[in-house]
């Protein structure tokens, strides 16, 4: 019997240790192996260009930050995007999204709804709330909280619901302060877990902008990656029209090109892409194509441009420059914006601190002063502020 009491203690230590070394390592190990900075940045900016960079209101459209087990308030080695980094790449807008659920084997092509789940796993992992175990819901709220808790505890950083507030925040830089503003929105609207009341809900927990699907289909409808191609449901239908009476803005950068077609076709608010390429540039199953994108531009609505090669079909900051040159060149520099996906499992050339290589890169490739400040943030702020709640 002492033997068989010793093996017990034995055996729950060791399983202690390595649940410990699984919290403790496991999402930095996770989160590693996912989003990395790595490709050709471009000779470094002129002086020039820097004096230019730091005369910017720069905003981007898309990361994932609040997916990982780290503060965002704090500098780390991992990922692409936290506050110091921000600030260091001359940042006032960062918009962040709630991820729910990623399928296994997640692929551009075709990935079915009944997958596996990655991010079941992920939350384990990273030891969220016991209700995000089940809840896309739960997990798109408990991610929002995230963001609202790391802003309660630095001056430098205040999440923005209302164009007053926004407007707040970039009086505060033009005096001096290098507060960085964040919104919130969804990657995905299977995050109402098949409930329309949880607009409303997630309106409340701070959310601005709502993608409608990811990487599969779901309850709205079909996703550009997923099996059935199909456009909006009904129940997609009364969600796209619950989120425009809220002022939610609508992203449709995952979405199938019939659901594309059916939103344009049920609302008249401009619509978002907020992480994409053009397939006329880049022609991979990523970019919807250049015919829904102009539809979009020509409503007044918003192409965030990706900062990873399946976006721009190259892996150099000069790749994203020749993106955005050709959003400007096909469908007007009102319509482009920065979209980097940062966090988002992807390789991009920079991080949020690295700003300044692709200021200096749309130099180079001939933009003048007036489309680099508008595609560098100028046209994201301008937007935000036409489109958010006046006021809360």
């Amino acid at each position: 019997m002492a033997i068989i009491r010793s093996l017990l203690v034995i055996t729950t230590l060791a399983m202690t240790a390595l649940l410990a070394a699984i919290y403790t390592v496991g999402p930095g190990l996770l989160e590693n192996a996912q989003n990395k900075v790595a490709g050709d940045k471009g000779a470094a900016p002129s002086p020039e260009a820097l004096e230019l960079h730091t005369s910017l209101d720069i905003a981007d459209l898309h990361a994932d930050t609040l997916l990982w087990y780290r503060s965002l308030i704090e500098r780390s080695d991992r990922g692409q995007v936290d506050l110091p980094r921000m600030i260091d790449g001359n940042m006032a807008v960062q918009m962040l999204t709630t991820v729910t659920k990623s399928p296994s084997g997640q692929n551009y092509d075709s990935n079915s709804a009944d997958a596996g789940d990655t991010i079941t796993l992920l939350a384990l992992v990273q030891r969220w709330p016991l209700a995000t175990r089940d809840s896309l819901f739960a997990r798109a709220v408990y991610q929002a909280g995230r963001l609202h808790k790391f802003a309660a505890e630095s001056d430098d950083l205040e999440v923005v619901t209302s164009s007053e507030e926004l407007k707040q925040v970039l009086k505060a830089r033009e005096e001096g302060s290098q507060v960085v503003a964040t919104l919130l929105g969804t990657e995905g609207s299977h995050a109402l877990d098949g409930d329309l009341s949880n607009i409303q809900r997630l309106y409340d927990a701070g959310l601005r902008m709502m993608s409608l699907q990811h990487f599969f289909d779901n309850k709205l409808g079909g996703s550009l990656h997923g099996e059935s191609n199909a456009g909006l449901t009904e129940f997609g239908r009364q969600a796209v029209l619950e989120m425009d009476a809220l002022g939610i803005m609508i992203d449709v950068s995952h979405s199938s090109p019939q659901v594309v077609d059916d939103v344009l076709n049920l609302i008249d608010s401009p619509l978002i892409v907020s992480h994409t390429g053009f397939k006329g540039h880049c022609d991979r199953k990523r970019n919807i194509s250049d015919a829904l994108i102009a539809r979009i531009a020509e409503r007044g609505g918003l192409i965030g441009v990706g900062f990873w090669s399946e976006a721009v079909c190259g892996e150099d900051v000069a790749a994203i420059a020749d993106a955005i040159a050709y959003g400007i060149n096909n469908f007007g520099v009102d319509a482009v914006a920065l979209g980097s996906d940062w966090d988002g499992a992807v390789t991009t050339p920079i991080d949020a601190s690295d700003l300044a290589y692709l200021t200096s890169a749309l130099i180079n490739r001939g933009l003048t002063v007036e489309e680099i400040r508008a595609v560098m943030g100028g046209n994201t702020i301008r937007y935000f502020l036409e489109h958010l709640p006046k006021t809360d």
